[in-house]
């Protein structure tokens, strides 16, 4: 059994893999200054609520983009756990399984790397992987299956947070698709621009992709809020939640 590990801002997202079927996943919030003593308690007692035992796992793979948060979880694998652990990253020492051609690759999120991978090994290429998380992450897969970067935008859920915390008289709404673009009160006002504003931005930008790879991408959202996005627009082909899990399963599996 592998133990895949997705740390990010928000959210760290824990797959167990049977080979290549997902067994089962957890969804924590991220604590970045969490000691490994800490971060033991908390997985121990996941495993433990799922009659998982830690000595069955075979190994782990993890993948971060919070660097306060990273060798915390690094210790809770390799030495706490004592598992052969493959991290994600270039210049980590661990084969990636797709070239990286950006600016600056040190740059590129582990995340981001995952996605692309996954999306060339899923669904072919070239593509395009919507990832709705803290920020919507727009990774982007050639014909020649090289990730060539993409763009980021802020999170739908960070944008409503700055929106109410700007304006005097907002406030917060609850994350949900209104049923009119024209909000008939501040609520569904808001809830329509979060909504149906981010189904423009997504496809505007995929449109804008596609046309500079040449017309055509298979496009794929993932990400927690991707069940409420994509269902409003005809540019996402697929939605596949645990797309960076399986990413990053490639990646061990090319490493182990």
């Amino acid at each position: 059994m592998l133990l895949t590990l997705d740390v990010g801002n928000t959210h760290v997202v824990g797959g167990l893999f049977d080979g290549d079927v997902l067994a089962t996943s957890w969804r924590v919030n991220t604590a970045a200054t969490a000691t490994a003593d800490e971060l033991e308690v908390l997985w121990r007692g996941l495993f433990a609520a799922r009659g998982i035992d830690a000595a069955t796992l075979d190994g782990a793979c993890l993948a971060s983009v919070v660097p306060a948060a990273t060798p915390a979880y690094v210790h809770l694998l390799q030495e706490t756990l004592g598992l052969r652990t493959v991290q994600v990253g270039v210049g980590l020492g661990s084969d990636l399984g797709i070239e990286v051609q950006v600016t600056n690759p040190t740059e590129a999120g582990a995340d981001r790397i995952a996605n692309a991978l996954a999306a060339r090994e899923r669904y072919g290429r070239p593509a395009i992987v919507v990832d709705f998380g803290t920020t919507t992450n727009f990774d982007v897969v050639s014909a020649d299956g090289a990730y060539v970067g993409g763009a980021l935008a802020p999170g739908v859920v960070a944008s409503l947070d700055a929106l109410a915390g700007r304006a005097a008289k907002l406030f917060r709404v609850p994350l949900a698709t209104p049923a009119a673009a024209i909000g008939r009160d501040t609520t569904t006002a808001m809830q329509s621009g979060a909504v149906f504003g981010y189904v423009g931005l997504v496809e505007g930008l995929v449109d804008r992709i596609r046309s500079e790879l040449g017309g055509t991408a298979v496009t794929i959202a993932t990400g927690g809020l991707s069940r409420l996005i994509a269902p409003e627009t005809d540019r996402i082909d697929h939605v596949d939640a645990d797309l960076t899990l399986h990413g990053i399963r490639l990646i061990w599996e090319r490493n182990r």
